[in-house]
């Protein structure tokens, strides 16, 4: 493993920092600034970190930041495919396979989501359904996926063991997304033959569901598409949605919209959403 250069390391992160301003990364903009680009706190925010963890990275002290910490600043940076590899390098670390997110999310993906923020509920996905983006609507209406560790950033995981979330989608759907979403992730799998992640899913959600065995023994393969979803929020009630989603060539990541069904009241409910939905939403330890 190579030692890195934490010196160069900091010095990237600074300037990529400073070349942004906080409407360029889905921020309210505040009032004069002192320095130009984002501050460190707001970084630390945006990745899901302590503001002295991320600080100690930039100064390049303390230990070597993380896999997963190095792919949430580059998320927060907004920083291309290249630039994350760059950043790993600088680090000490091997950069990840392409497809491994790793808490990094597609910076084209951001921008939209980041555009759609007031009025359209929508997360950043990869191809094994880990949530690496929310915007603060989605957060709202599915609760915090994105700063969750491990399996528990899986979509399909929690699909199949989180009897919260699933509880917020009408139960006469269950069956046909469930099938969906397992199509979905066989499609995946095949497309990474004896990957370790892969078998790692897999692996938790046969232990773990029984529904699930019976799913995957259909060998059902397809790919997820706009569907009709009705979830009910505890909150605001009934939400007739038009599920879309977006694939990304550079990354593979996908872009998942939630739109409000015309005609249903749904828009109207979703502006609400923004308004209260977070208010109920205890927020998750910030890791260090």
């Amino acid at each position: 493993m190579s030692p890195g250069d934490r010196r160069a390391l900091a010095a990237f992160l600074r300037h990529r920092r400073e070349q942004l301003t906080p409407s360029d990364v889905g921020l309210v903009p505040g009032g004069r600034r002192r320095t130009p680009g984002l501050r460190r706190d707001e970084v630390a925010v945006l990745s899901a970190v302590s503001t002295d963890h991320y600080e100690r990275i930039e100064q390049a002290r303390g230990a070597r930041p993380s896999l997963e910490v190095l792919g949430a600043i580059c998320r927060a940076l907004r920083l291309t495919l290249d630039e994350r590899d760059h950043v790993h390098r600088l680090a000490g670390h091997e950069p990840p396979a392409r497809h491994r997110s790793q808490g990094y999310a597609d910076p084209g993906l951001m921008c939209v989501l980041d555009a759609l923020a007031p009025h359209v509920p929508a997360l950043v996905t990869d191809d094994l359904t880990t949530v690496v983006a929310q915007n603060p609507l989605n957060v709202a209406l599915l609760g915090p996926i994105a700063t969750e560790r491990g399996l528990r950033r899986a979509f399909v995981h929690r699909w199949f063991t989180d009897p919260d979330l699933r509880g917020r989608y009408d139960p006469a759907q269950h069956d046909q997304l469930g099938r969906e979403y397992v199509a979905d992730l066989r499609l995946a799998s095949g497309t990474r033959p004896g990957d370790a992640d892969v078998r790692e899913l897999v692996g938790a959600l046969e232990s773990a569901s029984g529904e699930f065995r019976r799913i995957w023994a259909l060998q059902e393969v397809a790919t997820r598409r706009t569907t009709h979803k009705v979830l009910h929020h505890p909150q605001v009630g009934r939400l007739d949605l038009e599920c879309d989603v977006v694939v990304s060539p550079p990354s593979g990541q996908r872009l998942v919209l939630f739109r409000p069904r015309p005609g249903t009241g749904t828009a109207e409910r979703i502006a609400l959403l923004g308004v209260v939905g977070v208010q109920h939403l205890e927020p998750s330890a910030p890791a260090s």
